[in-house]
């Protein structure tokens, strides 16, 4: 005769013990990863339309603008922040201030997955060829966590972007829900 045996309840509760506290460690660093992770995503995808945009106006030899967009193909309004999303576009008809056309070339879509705030202090960012000078500014990540945990795309008038823990000139980030 095959006897089975199975588990005492003190054995069953001192495994979900165990388990109790195992998940209380590691699910607040699971949190922070997260937050990291999508931070990271969209510093990484605001870079990206920069780097491209400055690419594509030297390729190109026509202004390239990087704007703040709510629906993925036009430029916002002052109603929109660059939490919405942002598009690169080549300006063929040089628009001032820019706007795509139908006929204009779209280059570059995203939708953050930051569930804080991205600020910018310029509307739009226009690359232009040849080394002229573009528009330079600061985007600002925030998530929940606030200012401590906020990064910056910084672009210069050449068009590089830089990403730091601090504003221009190196106050704290300040970050706006």
């Amino acid at each position: 005769m095959i006897r089975c045996r199975g588990f005492t309840l003190l054995e069953l509760l001192i495994v979900l013990v165990v388990a109790a506290v195992l998940a209380a460690v590691a699910i607040p660093g699971l949190d922070s990863f997260i937050l990291n992770a999508r931070r990271t995503s969209d510093v990484n995808g605001f870079v990206t339309a920069v780097q491209l945009a400055r690419g594509e106006a030297f390729k190109r030899g026509r202004p390239v603008v990087l704007c703040k967009t709510a629906d993925g193909t036009s430029c916002g309004g002052s109603d929109v922040d660059f939490d919405r999303g942002w598009m690169v576009f080549v300006n063929d008809d040089g628009d001032n201030p820019p706007r795509r056309d139908a006929g204009e070339p779209q280059l570059y879509s995203y939708h953050p997955a930051t569930t804080g705030s991205i600020t910018a202090n310029r509307r739009l960012f226009e690359f232009r060829p040849f080394g002229r000078r573009s528009t330079n500014g600061t985007v600002t990540f925030c998530d929940r966590r606030g200012a401590e945990q906020a990064r910056a795309v910084v672009v210069s008038f050449t068009g590089r972007p830089r990403v730091t823990r601090n504003g221009p000139g190196m106050p704290a980030l300040a970050c706006e829900f």
